[in-house]
């Protein structure tokens, strides 16, 4: 069995990829860490695991946890995982970072887009950006791993067969992403209560989210040129879940017949991709719940655009379901243990 601990284990993310650890059946929970519920059962901070799993969460303990741990999951805000994680990896631990702190080559970028400073450069040339998809083969050597953001996840995916092709202008690009409320984190805050939140959607952070780099920092290294994308993300009044719809100009008119055979072609033997055949497009109902991604497309031969859409679970395969995926291919298991199961249509 493989021994895994986890640190902040009672935010959203957190809760999500316990749960996941929790059934997986080749996972042994060893330590939830939670400074928040320290000394409190996991259960009573979320009553769903009420009678199936009582684990008292810990203050952080980094000796025993690095001792007792195969692999430790840090689900902690950004600029306190870059604080623990170095010390973490110094005594030979393999370790998978839900925060933004180990996603990025360049600390000057981080900073920028982070607002703080990166307190361990170094580690940045070393870790892994955890998008099996497209790294799959790095990942199985690495012993850090930036586990991708939400928003990122479900715009790379929908992108990369396009630009792997060179079949879009890369300087086109348009993303628009909806996300539901889950995404921002269980931290109160004015802008996620009820009455702001329901029965209403709304822009934020427009030509600033941090999510940006990353996606211009994954697309630059598909292409080995720099890439500037436009990405507004939205907040819906659901719980869970990422719509993304992007749009881009073909560098040549294509049918929908040669794009469909494109993407399935690059994602042939891919288990949590699905590519919808003509007429039918993702909607987040499809994948809530699941680790699934959908992806759907229009070729618009009037304008010579191609708009793509893209769902998948913010918290699953936009986080801890991922981060599960990791620990799969970095153990040698089958990538889908623990994962392969449909989502909640209702």
């Amino acid at each position: 069995m493989i021994k895994a601990s986890v640190l902040g284990a009672t935010g959203y993310a957190g809760i999500e990829l316990v749960r996941l650890l929790y059934v997986h059946p080749q996972v042994e929970l060893i330590h939830l860490v939670s400074q928040s519920f320290a000394d409190q059962p996991v259960s009573s901070v979320y009553p769903n695991f009420k009678g199936i799993f009582n684990r008292t969460c810990s203050r952080l303990d980094i000796d025993l946890i690095s001792k007792e741990s195969d692999i430790i999951f840090t689900s902690l805000p950004h600029g306190t995982s870059d604080q623990i994680i170095p010390v973490l990896y110094e005594r030979g631990n393999r370790i998978i970072d839900l925060s933004g702190d180990f996603r990025y080559k360049s600390a000057e970028i981080y900073e920028k887009w982070y607002g703080t400073r990166h307190t361990c450069p170094d580690l940045l040339e070393i870790s892994i950006y955890g998008l099996p998809e497209l790294y799959r083969e790095q990942i199985k050597q690495a012993r850090l791993i930036g586990n991708p953001g939400c928003y990122p996840t479900s715009a790379l995916l929908a992108l990369a067969p396009l630009v792997a092709a060179k079949t879009i202008h890369l300087d086109s690009i348009i993303i628009d992403s909806k996300s539901g409320a889950s995404g921002a984190g269980r931290s109160p805050s004015p802008g996620l209560h009820f009455c702001e939140v329901d029965e209403n959607i709304k822009a934020y952070k427009v030509a600033c989210h941090r999510h940006t780099s990353e996606i211009e920092q994954e697309l630059g290294a598909m292409t080995k040129q720099d890439v500037t994308v436009s990405f507004t993300p939205h907040l819906l009044p659901v719980k869970r879940g990422i719509l993304s719809t992007i749009y881009a100009t073909l560098a040549k008119s294509m049918k929908f017949s040669d794009i469909y055979d494109l993407y399935t072609s690059f994602y042939s033997n891919e288990p949590f991709i699905v590519i919808h055949e003509e007429g039918s497009l993702p909607e987040i109902k499809h994948v809530n719940g699941s680790n699934m991604c959908h992806i759907g497309f229009v070729a618009d031969s009037r304008t010579n655009r191609i708009i793509i859409v893209s769902a998948i679970d913010n918290l699953i395969k936009g986080a801890g379901g991922q981060a599960v995926q990791n620990m799969n291919i970095l153990f040698g298991l089958d990538e889908t243990t623990g994962l392969k199961y449909p989502g909640w249509y209702l």
